[in-house]
């Protein structure tokens, strides 16, 4: 990566995976476990498909609690690939949760048993749905599988969570392990754009392992996968989400579901990295990511992906770069970046550009400084007047950053030129060091003046 250096983070925690076949209840102990809804659930077999990671503290122990895809004996095309990916977890896993169904144990569970006789020291069998008496007494049917820990639960409800994680801290050696920390500032980003434009590759380059199923399906990503790594000594945080997909394409609610939770991590991100297939240019559905990422106060790079791909024409950056600036002048502040996800082309300047963006969110301007500021943009270009008389500005200050947001105080809201507040808007970025993202500028009637 042209020279740089790109490895996992060095903090080790215990890994604890939850397994299984489809719908026995795997993400919903995962989201119970973690206290936030991140992996999807819903009653359609094979919805989680990627192993969804999360940072999580059971018993004031740090662990690393892995959500995987549905195991099936008869697994064909993306669901061979799940099975696949569920099955090399257990190697490195420090604790297996294997999940059932209090209600059946079918073919695909004994199956999945088989595999796990190999690593039955440190396994749990969950036994799930386990939310009144008669099924409390059908638990007794599983403990004949030869495991020595078996626990049933209600993931849905809540029930026998507490009796999990005590059975957890009974098995897991955490001296093994470090202790838990206070988490260090990393940067957040998260990786959007629509269905195959190679953002599954581009995750998997960065965390160094195939932590999202790569396939030339569209659509094959559908939860939030998230990972960690360094670069040049920053923490770097991985949000890969399910591609965006035009409203009417949105057919099954799991999509559906996917398409929110990939407008959502817009929220928890510091930095949007929107990839951009470069044969395809800008689309309407990557404008509606871009709009809501700037209306946050999100940092964002437009990445445009598949460069490799054409043909080597002079000036061809340039001109690229010049017609997406006209297309949408709302990211004309936002760096673009062409890159190659596949080979590594690019993606150590579009690291440099993450880390100087989440910079600038962090950048925070002394109120004197502002007032300088404004004190002479007033000077050489005075608010105009209207029938009422002069707009006036008595001073301004700074109230946020990560998202970066000034606060102007007025004699008057109602009939404020939107051009002069967003010459304000175009100094104060270019003069305070908000070059690269969207800043917000609000005003506010003084006290005492009529609005």
């Amino acid at each position: 990566m042209n020279g740089s250096t790109l490895s996992q983070s060095t903090k080790r925690s215990a890994k604890i995976v939850i397994v299984g076949r489809p719908n026995v209840g795997k993400s919903t102990l995962f989201n119970r476990m973690i206290g936030k809804r991140r992996s999807i659930t819903d009653p359609m077999p094979g919805v989680t498909r990627d192993a969804v990671r999360i940072r999580s503290i059971i018993g004031g122990h740090p662990v690393e609690l892995i959500d995987t895809g549905g195991y099936r004996v008869d697994a064909r095309d993306i669901d061979s690939l799940v099975r696949e990916k569920s099955l090399k977890l257990l190697e490195e896993a420090d604790l297996i949760l294997m999940m059932c169904d209090v209600q059946e144990l079918n073919a695909e569970d004994e199956s999945f048993i088989e595999h796990l006789r190999s690593y039955s020291g440190k396994v749990i069998l969950v036994i799930n749905k386990v939310d009144n008496p008669e099924r409390e007494h059908s638990l007794w049917n599983f403990m004949s599988l030869g495991f020595d820990h078996v626990v049933g639960i209600s993931a849905a409800h809540g029930i026998g969570i507490d009796i999990l994680e005590d059975k957890i801290l009974e098995i897991v050696d955490f001296s093994r392990f470090e202790a838990a920390e206070e988490e260090v500032p990393r940067i957040r980003l998260a990786i959007l754009g629509k269905p195959n434009t190679g953002k599954s590759t581009l995750s998997n380059r960065l965390l160094g392992l195939e932590a999202s199923i790569v396939s030339d399906i569209p659509g094959t990503t559908r939860d939030v996968i998230e990972g960690s790594f360094t670069h040049r000594g920053t923490i770097f945080q991985v949000m890969d989400t399910a591609g965006i997909r035009r409203k009417k394409k949105v057919r099954e609610s799991v999509e559906y579901y996917s398409v929110n939770r990939a407008f959502s991590t817009i929220e928890e991100s510091d930095v949007i990295l929107l990839i951009v297939d470069v044969q395809e240019g800008l689309t309407d559905q990557d404008k509606k990511i871009a709009t809501q990422a700037v209306k946050r106060g999100k940092g964002i790079l437009l990445l445009l992906n598949k460069w490799d791909t054409l043909q080597n024409v002079e000036n061809m950056e340039q001109a690229v770069k010049d017609r997406t600036r006209y297309l949408f002048p709302v990211l004309g502040f936002a760096p673009l970046i062409p890159i190659s996800a596949m080979s590594g082309m690019g993606v150590d300047k579009m690291l440099s550009a993450a880390y100087r963006v989440w910079k600038q969110l962090q950048h925070r301007v002394d109120t004197p400084e502002v007032n300088a500021l404004i004190q002479e943009l007033v000077s050489s270009y005075p608010p105009p007047r209207d029938t009422h008389g002069h707009h006036k500005i008595y001073y301004g200050t700074q109230v946020s950053s990560n998202p970066v947001k000034f606060l102007l105080f007025v004699n008057r809201k109602k009939g404020f030129p939107r051009s002069y507040v967003q010459y304000l808007v175009n100094n104060i970025r270019t003069r305070l060091g908000f070059t690269e993202i969207p800043i917000t500028v609000e005003l506010k009637e003084r006290s005492g003046h009529a609005k």
